[in-house]
């Protein structure tokens, strides 16, 4: 098989290259990584040397393309179906791909309004209407899920839902967002994953500093 090739932004913003790359990590999937920094306010020029958007991230697997989160999701979930990105049960990876397309498409005003950044100091900000409701949403969710598998993760172990959600605990974390211990208890439990913690090293590690993202 050939090698898979992950083009991912900053470790310290990179929302969308963080979902791909945790989900892979975590199921031990191998994969060679580039990191290629944003280096201008609209991303970079040269990710259209390696990118059919011009955004990352992108996965290369021989002659193949793909880009956006979950369909890099999918398409190594399909290569390695024995390390269970999602959960075994047909409708346990039907309700975490209906939140996992939830998180695509939805809460923008928590997204606009507090971009991922790992090394910012935890802080709250000023917040635009409607981050609020994203916020009680997610943790809905997260809560009923938990509730169903017994933790820690949303459907017990971890998989590609909580890989979908896992920018989302920063965001609640950096800027001080949320007081539940059942919400506080599920973001404790991501955070001490040997992924997350991996990603967290590099991104505090990196030099790079992108202005409208530090809030």
């Amino acid at each position: 098989m050939d090698r898979l090739t992950l083009y991912i932004g900053n470790k310290n913003y990179s929302s969308w290259s963080f979902r791909p790359w945790i989900a892979m990590v975590a199921a031990g999937v191998p994969f060679d990584e580039v990191v290629v920094p944003f280096d201008f306010a609209a991303g970079n020029p040269r990710f259209k040397e390696f990118s059919p958007t011009g955004q990352v991230p992108v996965l290369h697997h021989g002659n193949t393309r793909i880009w956006q989160s979950l369909a890099i999701i999918e398409y190594v979930a399909e290569l390695f179906p024995e390390v269970g990105i999602w959960p075994k049960e047909r409708e346990k990876r039907a309700v975490a791909r209906s939140i996992s397309m939830e998180m695509l498409a939805g809460f923008r005003a928590l997204r606009n309004a507090c971009p991922m950044n790992i090394r910012r100091p935890k802080a709250k900000i000023a917040l635009a209407d409607g981050v609020m409701a994203d916020v009680a949403r997610i943790e809905t969710i997260w809560r009923d899920l938990r509730a169903h598998s017994g933790g820690p993760f949303l459907f017990g172990a971890f998989s590609a839902a909580d890989a979908m959600f896992a920018p989302v605990v920063n965001r609640f974390d950096t800027y001080d967002l949320v007081t539940s211990g059942e919400t506080l208890s599920y973001m404790a439990a991501v955070k001490s994953h040997p992924a997350w913690v991996a990603w967290e090293e590099a991104a505090r590690a990196e030099p790079w500093i992108v202005a409208e993202d530090e809030l």
